[in-house]
């Protein structure tokens, strides 16, 4: 089987095309790691915080098997018909010779996948007796009363074991055989099956988790530990907010404010206020995002809005609603929210200064002249936004340099809105908030 994997790794190699679709980040780093453990033939551990793809990349892996592969028909532990392993194929291969029933299995039912929790046993994982094949008059020494757990299940496939620390250290000894003999032992039984299988495990590093540990033989029996890390670069978590974010909530993120988002969640990480050692997952971007969506479809269902576009003033429940995925240190108790909104300021006016930093806006502060004020908020529709500021001559020019194509009253409205809260931010403009109503003036 990972021979099979190298085949298949090495003609997508030679063909330039790619070998994990939907990893983000990872070409120049993790990637290189894993395509030469995965030629070496070796099982591996990926360490990394929560929230960078592991088991995300994991699963792409999968996409290395041939597409289908033949099994003996009802083998519980997909044997070769050539190489039948378990009693029950090999005394059909006796008994029915060239006869014995083959079927096809596609790559996707080549894969076992474990959570590793408190309570999974080593029938979980390897196998124990069937109950109800002893009832049918079996005698206990017949190996085929024994049932498989979830690893010889996945015999001619990949396992993977997410988060083995959390494993007990007695159930973690259950695996020492599949990995370096190949073989499972069940209760005592005189049974030895080759396994023919590649063991993927996931795993968080020792500073951050408390719940347990890789026990040493275990960790010595894995060929390679790859290190897995957080987008490094604007650029990628854009990439990844955009492809994870689901695309069925009803409403349109502006680009500039997914910009906004990407960089939010890199201050975050950055923050000397959050735990650097639980880190910020990439959910908290991509829920971010989401998050915001959802308030331009309230607005629109609320105010009979047309087309929901997001926009500045839904950014601010962002910080309300993911407080808890962010864990802060504990002089920062109490701060919260404080941290994030300030934080979240810093990334309008990053992206205000990337994007419109040296455009001339006189003809949209002019608008604030002799005292005049617009009142915007989270429930005031697009076309009323509009009317309020009226027109501003160059808007267009400030749509373009947004990324936006589109002419509705939603994207000028949510390009007028992000300049007026870049101004406020340069202090060019003032602002107040007062339950969900912005007012900006002079």
């Amino acid at each position: 089987m990972k021979a099979e994997i190298r085949a298949n790794l090495l003609a997508r190699l030679r063909a330039g095309q790619p070998r994990f679709p939907g990893i983000v980040g990872f070409d120049d780093t993790v990637l290189p790691h894993l395509e030469r453990a995965l030629l070496a033939g070796h099982d591996l551990v990926l360490l990394g915080e929560r929230g960078q793809g592991k088991t995300r990349l994991i699963r792409t892996v999968t996409g290395l098997l041939d597409e289908w592969t033949p099994v003996v028909e009802g083998c519980e532990i997909n044997d070769h018909p050539y190489e039948p392993s378990c009693t029950r194929c090999r005394r059909l291969a006796r008994e029915m010779g060239e006869e014995l029933p083959v079927a096809w299995k596609h790559r996707d039912e080549r894969y076992g996948e474990k959570l590793a929790t408190p309570d999974t046993s080593v029938g979980d994982l390897i196998g124990d007796i069937d109950p109800i094949k002893i009832a049918e008059g079996r005698t206990l020494g017949d190996p085929e009363t024994v049932h498989y757990g979830l690893v010889p299940r996945t015999n001619r496939g990949i396992f993977s074991v997410n988060e083995l620390p959390d494993l007990a250290e007695r159930i973690q000894v259950s695996l020492l055989n599949v990995l370096e003999e190949r073989d499972i032992q069940v209760r005592g039984y005189n049974l030895r099956l080759p396994l023919d299988i590649l063991l993927i495990a996931s795993a968080n590093p020792e500073d951050y988790t408390n719940r347990g540990r890789i026990i040493t033989p275990l960790k010595d029996r894995f060929g390679a530990e790859i290190r897995t890390h957080y987008p490094r670069s604007v650029e990628d978590e854009l990439e990844l907010i955009r492809q994870e974010s689901r695309a069925d909530i009803g409403a349109e993120v502006p680009g500039h404010l997914i910009e906004v988002l990407a960089r939010f969640t890199r201050l975050v990480r950055e923050s000397s206020a959050v735990d650097a050692r639980s880190g910020v997952s990439a959910r908290f971007s991509i829920a971010a995002a989401e998050t915001a969506a959802a308030s331009a479809v309230r607005r629109a269902a609320l105010t009979g809005e047309e087309q929901p576009v997001t926009r500045v003033c839904d950014l601010p429940v962002v910080v309300h609603s993911l407080r808890g995925k962010v864990e802060f240190e504990v002089s920062e108790e109490g701060r919260e929210l404080e941290v994030l909104s300030h934080l979240l300021r810093r990334a309008v006016a990053e992206t205000f200064r990337s994007h419109l930093g040296g455009m001339d806006l006189a003809a949209l502060t002019d608008r604030f002249a002799e005292g005049n004020q617009v009142e915007s908020g989270e429930l005031v529709p697009a076309g009323e936004l509009l009317r309020r500021i009226g027109p501003v001559t160059g808007l267009a020019k400030i749509m373009s340099r947004l990324g936006l194509e589109e002419e509705s009253p939603g994207h000028a409205a949510a390009a007028l809105e992000f300049a007026l809260e870049g101004l406020y931010l340069m202090r060019r403009l003032s602002k107040d908030d007062v339950d969900g109503v912005t007012v900006y003036r002079t």
